[in-house]
């Protein structure tokens, strides 16, 4: 059985564990085929309303696994690694139309510090720490690094981090606009709980086409995004969720949102 990733799902968060802890949670293949199986299963499930990522031990994820590409038997080569592992996994982050939170508990290197930052929300243990850790051994940032970082942090700060591959602690992460916020690491495990029990309470319907405006903004003139802004409000406005927000404002009660 494979156990290199853990599934838990409790008031309606499902908990994702990156649990090869021995390698620092480092991706195999098997690993990410796994991966993107579980998050498969939680778009489908309806029962999933938020989604947390995170690590088992010190790390979140040392990006790839470098056994795997040296070994003669096992190595899948780079074409398949990105295509087949990291890339749909990017592209399953960014499509699921439920928040997804990226909660970095240690070391994110390599495709490890992008999957995380291609993730709706990252917050950091301030044990944490990120590394785009591909040009120390002749590479180029993958996973989407290449796409999210600049757009975070702006084209000088993500040039020099991917160029010179310095080591960025949780604290530095949240000043350059990289992440969310950092959390005492005390109380890591907790105010994520916290943090996706409140997503998962909220208008998951309308949460999801926030996610889908903030994706198309990129590529969007302003009158297309004025556009798909206006069809989707329209859509949300038909949801359960809406008539429950106003009546309960105008009731001036606590809403109880259903995702629907």
């Amino acid at each position: 059985m494979n156990n290199s990733i853990l599934i838990k799902i409790e008031n309606q968060v499902a908990y994702i564990t990156l649990n090869r802890p021995e390698v620092f949670n480092s991706f195999n293949r098997e690993m990410a085929l796994s991966l993107q199986s579980i998050l498969d299963e939680c778009e489908h499930n309806n029962e999933v309303r938020s989604i947390v990522i995170t690590g088992n031990g010190k790390a979140f994820c040392a990006g790839q696994d470098l056994k795997e590409v040296t070994s003669p038997e096992l190595n899948p080569g780079f074409k398949k690694i990105l295509e087949e592992h990291y890339n749909p996994i990017i592209t399953r982050i960014r499509a699921i139309n439920k928040p997804i939170i990226g909660a970095v508990n240690g070391v994110a290197a390599g495709a490890g510090a992008n999957i995380a930052l291609s993730c709706d929300l990252v917050v950091a243990s301030d044990k944490a720490s990120f590394i785009q850790a591909f040009s120390k051994i002749g590479l180029i940032p993958d996973s989407g690094g290449t796409f999210f970082l600049p757009r975070l942090i702006g084209f000088q700060k993500a040039t020099a981090l991917m160029m010179l591959g310095d080591k960025v602690s949780a604290e530095e992460a949240e000043e350059l606009g990289m992440i969310f916020k950092v959390i005492s690491s005390e109380t890591f495990n907790e105010e994520v709980e916290k943090l996706a029990v409140k997503l998962a309470n909220m208008p998951t319907k309308a949460l999801g086409f926030i996610k889908e405006l903030l994706n198309k903004s990129i590529t969007n003139t302003l009158e297309e995004q004025l556009e798909l802004e206006g069809k989707l409000q329209i859509e949300a406005a038909l949801s359960e969720d809406y008539t429950e927000g106003v009546n309960a404002f105008m009731e001036k009660r606590k809403p109880i949102f259903k995702g629907k």
